[in-house]
């Protein structure tokens, strides 16, 4: 189907009809044979068998109809999310080899691909394509498309292609619907389902074409939307394709079921918050805490025109944190990056500004059982200890823990611990500013934002560095202006998210990987160059099995959070929601997803909120 591109900057495009991209779907396959099968998986069997109707978060029939208005922040000038040029709208019209269920942790079963077939050793898979798969123009999609597309993305897309496919040697073609890829050795265990999760681009449209360029010519897709309208910047409008070839497919049955939808980009989230109020648009998920619990007293919500729900998950949320640009001199110190984890009370903003919504980050990999915790087990300190001298010595003997404060504001003991970790990394206060002993420089920095709505929360912080003469600016720009500064490591620290999957794998490479610290548009935002981090990263992508991969993703953690790359924030298991009510779902929801795709429009409800009114 036409999906949302879920960008770096994860929460630019506050839209349901997301699906994470190839890096933040990790699996490996267990497959011991070349016998064809129609689905790869994480451990043991896949829960959907080969002769399954549809999933089980899914009403199979769900009435198609209807239109629907949605939301994004920001603005856009391309329909190529692959590149790092331009600002992309976010909807693609390209399909996969295969797609993951929303209530496993990983499992995958075809989609363009019928079956598959995993060599003994691992070293090569073979995607056997559907022969009713097609382009919108009617034309085949062939086992020459996917090795186009392999070798455009790799060579002309973004830095996070040669990043998650550097194991495979190469695709090739064995007949019009027979297609092979190489691997470079067997035990990169997650490298199938990474391939089965590259997206098929048509050659015959785009081999014509510069890719490398942002485009806004309408591109041709193969999936169960297309787009029939835009206005730069400003909307986009899918229609769902009447004919689409895959539409009884049982990983599409119950899904894609409305008819239109309309993406209307709004430069402001405040705008946006308030358009949704009036109708503009009918579905929305809310991201800010004080909002939720203060902004919802409109009078469609008490009469109960719009819905307000919180909907739990067992997602793995990742980290959100304000990251350091250790590229920066004056963040290079790890006991400077420390010191001013002291200074953020996360207690004081939680209880002030969060109504007490969130719990704290401890972790890179929150909310999953990769996470780190207490001191290292015997497994870890095996993975560990050949690293001693190289990492950080507390790893292997103190807990990780964040300073925690009361919650009232009052922060003199953990000023004085920042105080003096700044002293000892040479700082000292001279009429009121931090300046490096030595140099005589002061200790001044940029947050750079995108959106004005965070500015409440690293102000406080900022007022915190400010009493011990560290000086602080808070930049907000639109946001194509800072994707390009992203790129191009053009900041000093910024609030971003490191999304996470169950089972993490090839993208730790592009985001803590030392070949990608000094490449413009990886992920590597943070600049770490470390060959001990670099080990670690080797080790979780080679895990043999599952118990291997979580005290090998667990030492990562450790690492990571021993350096002070960060300065975590928090993260919530649930969704906050609300939308116009005008939907149905069905009855049983996906663990690891909202799953709106699975949402349709109940006639009755929506000629009902029509007689009331918006």
């Amino acid at each position: 189907m036409i999906r949302l591109w879920q960008k770096r900057i994860k929460s630019l495009l506050l839209m349901p009809f997301f699906l994470s991209f190839a890096y933040y779907v990790q699996a490996f396959a267990q497959v011991s044979n070349q016998s064809p099968v129609h689905a790869l998986t994480l451990q043991g069997a896949p829960k959907y068998g080969p002769k399954f109707t549809h999933f089980d978060y899914v009403n199979p029939n769900a009435p198609k109809g209807g239109s629907v208005n949605m939301a994004a922040t920001g603005t856009f000038d391309s329909f190529n999310p692959y590149i790092v040029k331009g600002t992309s709208s976010g909807v693609v019209a390209y399909e996969t080899l295969m797609v993951s269920s929303k209530d496993e942790s990983f499992s995958q079963y075809g989609l363009i691909a019928e079956s598959v077939e995993l060599s003994p050793n691992r070293d090569w898979i073979i995607f056997n394509l559907r022969p009713e798969a097609r382009w919108h123009d009617g034309q085949p999609i062939t086992a020459a498309d996917v090795v186009f597309s392999f070798n455009l993305l790799k060579e002309k897309g973004k830095n996070l292609y040669r990043t998650y496919y550097a194991d495979v040697i190469k695709a090739e073609m064995i007949d019009q619907k027979k297609v092979r890829f190489l691997f470079a050795n067997g035990d990169n265990l997650e490298l199938p389902l990474i391939i089965g999760q590259l997206p098929i681009l048509p050659k015959h449209y785009w081999e014509s074409r510069d890719f490398t360029q942002p485009t806004l010519d309408v591109p041709l897709g193969s999936g169960p939307y297309k787009i029939v309208s835009f206005d730069p910047g400003r909307s986009v409008t899918i229609a769902r394709v009447k004919d689409y070839w895959g539409q009884n497919l049982p990983v599409n049955r119950g899904q894609n079921n409305f008819d239109q939808i309309t993406y209307r980009y709004y430069r402001d989230s405040t705008v946006m918050f308030e358009a949704f109020k009036a109708g503009e648009y009918d579905w929305r998920q809310e991201n800010i805490a004080r909002q939720w619990a203060t902004g919802y007293e409109f009078p469609a919500v008490r009469d109960g025109r719009v819905v307000k729900r919180r909907v739990d998950h067992q997602r793995p949320m990742g980290l959100q944190a304000l990251i350091y640009n250790i590229r920066r001199p004056f963040f290079q110190d790890p006991r400077v990056r420390e010191a001013l984890v002291y200074l953020f009370d996360f207690e004081w903003m939680n209880k002030t500004l969060f109504w007490n919504q969130y719990q704290r980050s401890l972790s890179y990999f929150n909310n999953s059982e990769m996470a780190a915790r207490g001191l290292p087990s015997s497994e870890e300190m095996t993975i560990l200890n050949p690293l001693r001298g190289q990492v950080p010595d507390r790893v292997f003997t103190q807990e990780f823990k964040l300073p925690v404060t009361d919650g009232s504001g009052n922060m003199r003991s953990q000023t004085r611990q920042a105080l003096e970790l700044l002293k000892q990394a040479g700082y000292e206060v001279q009429q009121g500013i931090m300046v490096q002993q030595k140099t005589g420089q002061p200790l001044s920095f940029e947050i750079l934002l995108y959106d004005q709505s965070f500015e409440r929360i690293v102000t406080p912080f900022a007022e915190n560095l400010k009493k011990i003469g560290i000086r602080v600016t808070i930049r907000t720009i639109d946001i194509g202006q800072y994707q390009k500064r992203l790129d191009n490591f053009d900041f000093d620290m910024i609030q971003h998210i490191f999304a996470q999957t169950d089972s993490p794998g090839n993208e730790q490479r592009d985001f803590w990987g030392s070949t990608n610290a000094q490449v413009p548009g990886s992920l590597n935002l943070i600049g770490i160059q470390d060959p001990a981090i670099d080990q670690l990263i080797e080790l979780v992508i080679r895990a043999p099995n599952r118990q291997s991969l979580i005290h090998h993703v667990r030492a990562l953690d450790r690492v990571l959070l021993a350096h002070h790359f960060v300065i975590p924030e928090w993260y919530a298991n649930f969704y906050n929601i609300a939308y116009w009510d005008i939907f149905g779902y069905p009855a049983v929801a996906p663990k690891y997803d909202i799953g709106f795709s699975t949402w349709w429009v109940d006639p009755k409800k929506a000629e009902q909120l029509n007689r009331r009114g918006r």
